[in-house]
C-alpha cells in the first residue's frame, strides 16, 4: 500500500501591530516552536496591519502541498477577532481550498497552561523587587 504522507502546517495567529518590533517576541514563540517540531511548518500570519495575512499565508502553504492546517490565535482571550473574525476568515480558506484540512486551537490566553506558566512569571516578578 503506497499512502501519502500528510503534509502540516501549523501558523500562529497575532493582532498585528503598526510597529515590527512589535512581532519580535511571536517571532521568537514562531522559532521556538519550529525548533520542537522540525518535520512542520511553523509561521506566522496576521489579522491586519502586518503581512502576512492569514488567507495568504494558507494559500502559500497549499501551494507547498500543505493538507493539514492548525491555526493557533495566539490571543489572550476570546475577543473578537477570535470569536467572529477568525471563524469568518477559517470559512473562507475552507472555501478557497476544499482540500485543506483547518482545525482551529483555543486562544493561548484561554489554556490552563498557557494561564499557569503566566501566572508563575508574575509570582516571579514579585520575587525580583
Amino acid at each position: 500500500m503506497n499512502a501519502e504522507k500528510t503534509k502540516q502546517a501549523l501558523v500562529l495567529f497575532a493582532h498585528g501591530a503598526r510597529a515590527a518590533s512589535w512581532a519580535a517576541p511571536f517571532e521568537r514563540l514562531r522559532e521556538l516552536v519550529a525548533a520542537r517540531t522540525p518535520d512542520v511548518d511553523v509561521s506566522l500570519a496576521f489579522l491586519e496591519l502586518m503581512e502576512p495575512r492569514l488567507p495568504e499565508r494558507a494559500a502559500q502553504l497549499v501551494a507547498q502541498g500543505v493538507t493539514q492546517l492548525t491555526v493557533v490565535p495566539v490571543f489572550l482571550g476570546q475577543g473578537g477577532h477570535v470569536l467572529r473574525d477568525l471563524p469568518l476568515m477559517v470559512d473562507e480558506l475552507r472555501l478557497a481550498h476544499p482540500g485543506l484540512s483547518v482545525r482551529v486551537a483555543e486562544a493561548a490566553g484561554e489554556n490552563a497552561a498557557v494561564l499557569q506558566a503566566i501566572g508563575d512569571y508574575c509570582i516571579g516578578a514579585l520575587a525580583s523587587q
